[in-house]
């Protein structure tokens, strides 16, 4: 098993990358995530892995992998489709530095997911970007 890690861009915090994500799963489904890319690894990562989010610098949240197709962009420029599991699955905040594409990301170096019954921190997302680094570093978030 293998994972992606991929910056989402735009979205300021995980509620609007679910609202994007659910509009187009709605107008144009399956849920896919697009990138230039072929990932040459992809049995390792359909094999349970997941694509981890880096929200407005902290990976956050992860969604499983399902699959990988090929399309195009608008202008014919073959991409790379990945198939997502629609259900994003909270992980234990952890600050990343912005980076291009995505990368693979082994199973030990991944961000555990939140515990059952264990809510993820509220209003992370309210907080400045360098006060939730500086909480994160010291392992308060």
């Amino acid at each position: 098993m293998l994972h992606l890690i991929k910056l989402s861009v735009g979205p300021k915090d995980v509620a609007a990358l679910a609202a994007i994500q659910a509009g187009r799963l709605s107008t144009d489904p399956p849920l896919r995530a697009w990138t230039r890319m072929f990932p040459k690894r992809i049995d390792e990562i359909v094999d349970g892995g997941s694509i981890y989010w880096v929200v407005a610098g902290f990976v956050r949240v992860r969604q499983r992998v399902l699959g990988l197709r090929e399309e195009a962009w608008d202008d014919g420029t073959p991409c790379a489709a990945l198939l997502l599991d629609p259900t994003l699955v909270p992980v234990e905040a952890r600050p990343m530095k912005p980076f291009q594409g995505w990368r693979y990301l082994k199973p030990e170096e991944a961000p555990a997911d939140v515990l059952p019954g264990r809510a993820a921190p509220h209003g992370l997302d309210r907080l400045p970007p360098g006060l939730r680094r500086d909480l994160a570093e010291l392992c308060l978030i």
